[in-house]
């Protein structure tokens, strides 16, 4: 068999390989057996040599013209293949825009923080700003502003996370009362504000402790602010929170920012005042500590306190998110189980 019958041999037997073809991997095999350099066009060149030389030339032209056949057809067929895949490929994938759509697992407010927003709508709606200072915080503003005297049990270190001498984590947001009592501008109205924020301490965590919570203080400065004034407060937000039957009572206390200082009981929620094992049989739950801002206080922040006078609270949030969600450990609000935080879906609104 002469070179001209192989190479009309090898055209039919190669194209129909080439369409034969049915991944990309197949085609390149194909490929490499016809045109690649061990391929069978290249031992038809190889074997020109036998040619005679008259005919060399008619045979060259025509392994050209096979090869180029063969480039051509293996590229349409490359493509071919291709556009096979990518119409596969969207056949599977395709999505039906008319069904309707799937619901999407959403979630919920933290607990605190629809304690918190709750709150803040409230104060906001009575007048009072808004104020967030670092938490990071000075010794100065932390406690020396709050009257708080250099041998308090509430600055030793055991009590407070001291980042050096000066700075340390806020162990309470007094530090955003005392800031804004120096800048108060008493001839633009009284002051009245919140200071809500996480706070640190060095308490070991368990049911009912943390190192780290949120808490929310308040302050109301201006003429004539009375004790009664603060009860009613307190009275407000208690009721707000849990309720207008609420019961709620006042009891002394200490503390160096305030004089005179009291603690607010509000009735159990569990017993309603009967008495259980939550509110350790007395019917009432300390929920906040509250008073008359020391005079000292406001003489610390440049006010003269024979004219001006107030009072301040402050509150644990997360105690009164366990309060009025029945949460029994306060460490839930921070392990960040979906399936806790999902039982709140309900109470956002």
């Amino acid at each position: 068999m002469d070179l001209l019958e192989k190479l009309d041999q090898l055209r039919a037997r190669g194209l129909e390989k080439i369409n034969a073809a049915a991944d990309t991997q197949k085609l390149n095999d194909v490929r490499v057996e016809l045109v690649g350099k061990k391929g069978a066009l290249t031992e038809i060149l190889h074997a020109m040599r036998e040619v005679a030389p008259e005919r060399r030339r008619q045979v060259g032209q025509l392994v050209n013209e096979v090869r180029d056949l063969f480039n051509e057809q293996l590229a349409q067929t490359r493509h071919d293949l291709a556009q096979a895949l990518i119409a596969q490929k969207l056949e599977a994938e395709k999505i039906d825009v008319t069904l309707p759509g799937k619901r999407l697992s959403l979630g919920a407010k933290h607990p605190v923080y629809l304690i918190l927003d709750d709150l803040e709508a409230l104060f906001i709606g009575l007048g009072y700003q808004v104020v967030q200072g670092p938490e990071i915080e000075t010794d100065h503003y932390c406690f020396e502003m709050m009257n708080l005297p250099k041998d308090h049990p509430a600055r030793d270190m055991q009590e407070t996370f001291y980042i050096d001498n000066e700075n340390l984590l806020r162990s309470q947001t007094s530090g955003d009362q005392a800031r804004v009592l120096e800048k108060h501008d008493f001839s633009q109205g009284p002051l009245k504000m919140v200071g809500p924020g996480k706070v640190y301490r060095r308490d070991d965590d368990d049911a009912t402790h943390s190192h780290q919570f949120m808490q929310m203080e308040g302050l109301v400065v201006d003429r004539n602010v009375s004790m009664s004034d603060l009860k009613g407060t307190l009275e407000m937000i208690a009721k707000h929170l849990f309720g207008a039957d609420r019961k709620t009572r006042l009891r002394p206390s200490y503390f160096p920012f305030t004089e005179p200082s009291v603690e607010m009981d509000v009735s159990c929620f569990n017993c309603d005042g009967k008495g259980c094992s939550i509110c350790k049989e007395t019917g009432w739950i300390e929920v906040l500590g509250a008073g008359m801002v020391h005079p000292n206080v406001l003489e610390n922040a440049g006010i003269d306190a024979s004219i001006y006078g107030g009072f301040a609270f402050g509150l644990g949030l997360d105690r009164f998110a366990i309060l009025k969600y029945g949460v029994d450990d306060i460490r839930d609000f921070y392990t960040n189980d979906v399936r806790f935080l999902a039982q709140f879906r309900q109470e956002e609104k």
